[in-house]
């Protein structure tokens, strides 16, 4: 069973940056499709970003063109740069692996990381 452990939350004013990580477990890592979920109060935990094994990436369009996400597989970890953080960005961020084509989390949930956007 692959954990997960992500970090880099935290409070920052609307148009500010974070980048957040997640440190996976397990020497396949590198063969994972990744992605990054968020949840925020009374709402369902939605996928807004994904990459591939080979690099390619997806987002969800409320964060295109402001989230990044990367990966390092010698480190066993997945980034997600936010850049021109909006109040709607607040939420409770967390990594996962993603099972396709449904783009369901593969493994258990780890702890996640609070990100809130207010000034």
């Amino acid at each position: 069973q692959v954990q997960l452990v992500e970090s880099g939350g935290g409070l920052v004013q609307p148009g500010g940056s974070l980048r957040l990580s997640c440190a996976a477990s397990g020497s396949i890592f590198r063969l994972y499709f990744m992605g990054w979920y968020r949840q925020a109060p009374g709402k369902q935990r939605e996928l807004v970003a994904t990459i591939t094994s080979s690099g390619t990436t997806y987002y969800e369009d409320s964060v295109k063109g402001r989230f990044t996400i990367s990966r390092d597989n010698a480190k066993n970890t997945v980034y997600l740069q936010m850049n021109s953080l909006k109040p709607e960005d607040t939420a409770v961020y967390y990594c996962n692996a993603v099972r396709m084509p449904a783009m369901t989390p593969l493994f258990s949930w780890g702890q996640g990381t609070q990100v809130t956007v207010s000034s």
